[in-house]
């Protein structure tokens, strides 16, 4: 229909592909990401030195426990069971040994805490077995299921350095307190990290406080009318978040100055723009006399039979070049005073037979155009000129009728909307014309604006007309609007109504 894009509600962004982090919150992730990341990398560190050094006690442990079991047993070894073998050195507890004996086989056997001997299984011993052969001379670590984890070697005789089982140790101790060392570590780096978000947050916070409060001024600044009237910026920057000294000081500075500057350009536009409305409201009133002048002698001038056919056609013409200048400077002198906010006189208007009367002029200025009007049965007042009003009816009436071709149903229809002191008058001004183009619309109440490029011009014209109606609607604190394509231009009217019981 062509209108005018909604504004989006006040406090709303444009929406952007995804949602963006603040400062604060990129400043906080930013930090987390780093501090966590040097604690990840020094727990990994700490677990696994603190590993190593673990394993190497029990290496040390094993290979004199080692040593300590060949030399007392020797040769022997090969006499009896793992678990006799384990029970006459009495091992201490966690001791694992596995032998091959000629006379017993292969057996092996564990020290339970309790001092017991508990013999391996088949599968346990052949997994011992394994680790060894895949670790020639090494310790290794091999995992028992239901007896835990060892750190085993090869065991050899003293003499012959033959391979005769093996002989571990098991790292329950060590693993406890790897794990204990592993949970200590993680519950300082969790209660690190939160005592870090805690100071971070109000670090970050207070630091930002000032760049919130020039953020909030600046937003207070941007909800001002600044686009008409005698315009004041007295929001400004307070003297301690503008210290030029810091980065965000710098930024008030800055907001300060360009509100100044801004301020002052204001100020020169208002005094422009009263300039420009002082010149024109006193040019237009001091043209209402000579122009009256040459229309009047033109008038008598035309009563003379003595003139000429051409010197008649000429003075015609000067009365309505005339006529339509004295229009003109008539409709600047009226935009003056409006914007000035005078030539307004308020009183109970009936606009629904104000409507029916402007109806029925048009009707009888324009009989090629079919005429209607939709009015309802109870009359709408409001509360305003009836002079200006019937202007602004007429100025719509006139447009329509002059801007589209013969066979145009024109209708206009009034209605009320809301309640009480809320009552709306709504008046819709509706033709079935050509339509106005959208590029148009945009400026269509501007002054001076002309439809030449997209209706067809049957009478000359100032181009005030619908900027003449705009301003007067606007002066009853009312709006103006229009919606149109090929085949329905619809011009709205809106202004405060008043009940006609009230009236």
């Amino acid at each position: 229909m062509g209108r005018a894009l909604p504004h989006p509600p006040e406090g709303e962004g444009v929406p952007t592909g995804g949602a963006r982090l603040t400062l604060q919150s990129r400043l906080m992730l930013t930090v987390f990401s780093i501090v966590a990341g040097i604690l990840l990398v020094v727990s990994i560190v700490t677990g696994v030195m603190l590993n190593n050094v673990l394993n190497s006690q029990v290496d040390n442990r094993v290979q004199d426990a080692s040593r300590s079991l060949r030399s007392d047993f020797g040769i022997t070894m090969l006499d009896g069971t793992a678990s006799e073998q384990l029970d006459r050195s009495h091992a201490p507890p966690g001791t694992l040994l596995v032998i091959s004996s000629p006379f017993t086989g292969t057996t092996g056997a564990i020290v339970t805490g309790d001092f017991e001997r508990r013999t391996l299984s088949e599968a346990q011993i052949e997994r011992v077995v394994e680790a060894t052969a895949n670790a020639p001379g090494e310790l290794t670590t091999v995992s028992l299921p239901g007896a835990g984890t060892f750190r085993v070697a090869a065991l050899k005789t003293v003499d012959s350095q033959e391979t005769v089982g093996a002989f571990g140790m098991t790292t329950a101790s060590e693993n406890a307190t790897l794990r204990t060392m592993l949970w200590a570590i993680g519950f300082a780096t969790i209660g690190g990290m939160m005592l870090l978000g805690i100071a971070t947050s109000g670090v970050i916070r207070s630091g930002l406080r000032p760049l919130r409060d020039i953020a909030q001024t600046a937003t207070r600044v941007s909800r001002q009318r600044l686009d008409q009237g005698d315009v004041s910026i007295p929001e400004r920057v307070p003297p301690e978040q503008s210290d030029p000294c810091t980065e965000v000081g710098q930024v008030g500075s800055s907001l300060n100055t360009l509100l100044d500057h801004v301020e002052e350009s204001l100020s020169a536009r208002q005094r422009n723009e009263e300039t420009m409305r002082r010149f024109v409201a006193d040019a237009s009133h001091e043209l209402r006399t000579p122009l009256a002048s040459i229309r009047g002698y033109s008038e008598l001038s035309l009563r003379d039979r003595a003139l000429t056919d051409s010197s008649r056609q000429s003075l015609q013409r000067i009365e309505a070049q005339s006529q339509r200048m004295t229009g003109l400077v008539e409709d600047l002198l009226l935009l003056a005073r409006l914007d000035e906010g005078t030539d307004i006189v308020y009183d109970m208007v009936d606009l629904t037979q104000l409507v029916l009367d402007a109806v029925a002029d048009q009707a009888m200025a324009g009989m090629e155009h079919d005429w209607g009007a939709d009015v309802g049965e109870e009359h709408v007042f409001v509360a305003g000129d009836r002079a200006r009003l019937t202007q602004v009816i007429t100025n719509l009436l006139a447009n329509a009728r002059t801007h589209t071709p013969e066979g145009t149903e024109v209708t206009v229809s009034l209605r009320t909307e809301g309640d009480g002191s809320a009552t709306r008058a709504i008046v819709d001004v509706h033709d079935t014309g050509p339509g106005i183009a959208p590029a148009l619309q945009k400026t269509l109440f501007t002054r001076f604006a002309r439809g030449d490029t997209s209706r067809a011009r049957k009478t000359g014209g100032s181009g005030l007309g619908l900027s003449i109606a705009k301003a007067l609607v606007e002066a009853h604190h009312g709006t103006i609007s229009v919606a149109s394509e090929p085949g329905s231009t619809t011009f709205t009217v809106v202004l405060p109504a008043k009940p006609a019981s009230a009236g």
